[in-house]
């Protein structure tokens, strides 16, 4: 398989292999677009807090803001990855 081919492949689960698989790909959906717009909320206001506590000298918001920076790009990260793993868990579905 070439990386082109990998580029081009298209990545998300199996939802065929089970059944009630409609349902199962709404709430999935739900749950990985608010977990994802939750997270980028997130950073968004932790970067303007840390900005704003460096500018003024608040040296404990600052690390407190950059802390919360750190956490939702590790839950951006997570929110991700829960991608593949409800692909690995509907992929052992059938077999098991």
């Amino acid at each position: 398989m070439s990386p082109r081919d990998l580029i081009r492949a298209e990545v998300g689960p199996d939802f065929g292999a089970v059944g009630a698989a409609g349902d199962l790909r709404a709430i999935v959906g739900a749950l990985l677009t608010y977990g994802l717009v939750i997270a980028v909320l997130m950073l968004v206001v932790s970067a303007i807090a840390w900005a704003m506590a460096s500018s003024s000298g608040g040296w404990h918001t600052a690390q407190k803001a950059k802390l919360g920076c750190f956490v939702a790009i590790g839950g951006a990260t997570l929110t991700g990855a829960a991608l593949t793993w409800a692909n690995w868990l509907l992929d052992i579905g059938p077999h098991l």
